[in-house]
């Protein structure tokens, strides 16, 4: 009888008693840069949950109970080469090790270059990475959050779009009539793993270049997209993780942001392992190269000591 008492009420509390269980559309109505077409989202779950031609956006939102909560918040972005997601291995998983540590996740579905509902192509996963940043923000008090402690995470292509995001965020729009986009879309800290950086032909990965600039994109172009060479005074502090032995994504893209960062004065930490090679999530099993998230959670919380 306690038990059904249990299930009855657990079933009875609204999702912001649970809001790990919380999916919210990035934008109301149709999102911008977006024309209609009957093209659907695809979800691939042979062996992990990869999503593709991604029509609306969303925020999956995970939050550690509130005893644990730290205040500190990540917005995390899949990877899969700017043409899928790998929305669990990526994502989700991703989530809920951060919330064992205290940390709230949102693991976000962002648009990709490829469906013909984008009008231009290159620009919808940086407008959905801001929005998801703003929104994060926005709700920061409903969800115990600190607004200055919001980060972004992104494995791969999904580590491209983070960097993006770092060196071409903005304060807001205080004019607007939407409060959510009166927030900042600036992270507070970056999670880069096996990130693609730039898109420098020579070290590159050809295809996610491809995938979101087409065959022939213009140099200014390509050097806007090239997060290396657009570090400034004001991009975030970034943590880097990446593997000698990634043949996908070579590590010089890691160590040229790492690079930049230091050159402007701006706290970064570089962590090359010797193996791995590419696309490990969270590398169970996986001996030394399943070190990486302690280095992360520490890394984060010396960050937000040092800022005391």
């Amino acid at each position: 009888m306690k038990q059904f008492l249990l299930c009855a009420l657990i079933a009875g509390l609204s999702h912001a008693a649970f809001p790990q269980n919380m999916i919210l559309p990035l934008w109301e109505g149709q999102p911008p840069n977006f024309r209609e077409n009957n093209q659907q989202t695809f979800y691939d779950t042979t062996d992990i949950v990869r999503v593709s031609d991604v029509r609306y956006p969303d925020l999956a939102v995970f939050l550690p109970s509130k005893k644990n909560a730290t205040g500190e918040a990540v917005v995390i972005c899949p990877g899969g080469g700017y043409v899928r997601l790998a929305y669990d291995w990526e994502g989700s998983d991703i989530a809920r090790w951060l919330n064992a540590h205290g940390i709230a996740a949102f693991v976000l579905k962002y648009r990709l270059p490829g469906p013909e509902n984008n009008l231009v192509p290159h620009q919808s996963s940086l407008l959905d990475a801001s929005r998801a940043i703003r929104l994060v923000r926005h709700h920061a008090d409903e969800w115990n959050l600190d607004p200055g402690k919001i980060g972004i995470m992104g494995f791969s292509a999904g580590g491209h779009l983070a960097s993006t995001l770092s060196v071409h965020h903005d304060a807001g729009d205080p004019a607007s009539p939407d409060p959510v986009e009166k927030m900042s879309c600036r992270p507070d800290f970056s999670v880069l793993l096996y990130p693609v950086i730039s898109f420098n032909p020579e070290f590159t990965h050809g295809g996610s270049r491809r995938a979101l600039l087409g065959e022939t994109p213009g140099e200014e172009l390509v050097r806007y997209y090239s997060s290396e060479l657009q570090v400034t005074g004001d991009t975030p502090p970034a943590i880097l993780v990446h593997s000698g032995d990634d043949r996908a994504v070579p590590v010089k893209n890691s160590i040229a942001y790492y690079t930049a960062l230091r050159e402007k004065g701006i706290t970064a930490s570089l962590h090359v392992y010797p193996y791995g090679g590419h696309g490990y999530s969270l590398a169970v099993g996986q001996g030394y190269l399943s070190t990486w998230p302690d280095r992360v959670v520490e890394w984060i919380r010396y960050l937000h000591k040092k800022k005391k």
